[in-house]
């Protein structure tokens, strides 16, 4: 189920996991961090597109620069200090119209602020457990994975 939300197939997932495993701290909780800060992930979260696969078409046509440079790969991961700036020549089309209308009326995780006037994307730090909002049992994952 968690794979499915995050919208990847279940070999990237094993992977994301075995990255996890290999992090200090708990696997569940690095599991969820890396995948709450890939790209597409946060496009998403920001309201710059409706779903998670929205928000990976977007990134894969290339609408987007971190820091400065065109990034399309929906599972780059951001760290902190990264600006997400909208291609300004994507700032005309349909998309971003509609995201730029609607920006506010959703919820951004505290770890990250979006600069509507710009289509900016700022991330301060990486997002912790308690602030990433997800209907996961993680350590269910970890126990299945685990075996």
């Amino acid at each position: 189920k968690c794979a499915r939300i995050y919208g990847i197939l279940e070999r990237q997932f094993r992977g994301y996991y075995e990255e996890a495993n290999r992090l200090q701290g708990k696997t569940g909780e690095n599991l969820l961090v890396l995948l709450e800060t890939r790209l597409d992930n946060v496009v998403f979260r920001a309201g710059f597109a409706k779903s998670r696969d929205m928000a990976r078409q977007l990134v894969r046509h290339g609408h987007f620069l971190v820091n400065g440079k065109s990034v399309n790969i929906p599972s780059f991961r951001v760290t902190p200090m990264d600006v997400i700036d909208v291609v300004p020549a994507s700032l005309d089309t349909t998309p971003f119209i509609v995201a730029s209308a609607e920006l506010g009326e959703k919820t951004v995780p505290a770890w990250m602020e979006v600069v509507g006037s710009r289509m900016r994307i700022l991330i301060h730090s990486i997002p912790t457990r308690p602030v990433i909002d997800t209907q996961v049992q993680e350590q269910l994952i970890v126990e299945l994975y685990s075996k």
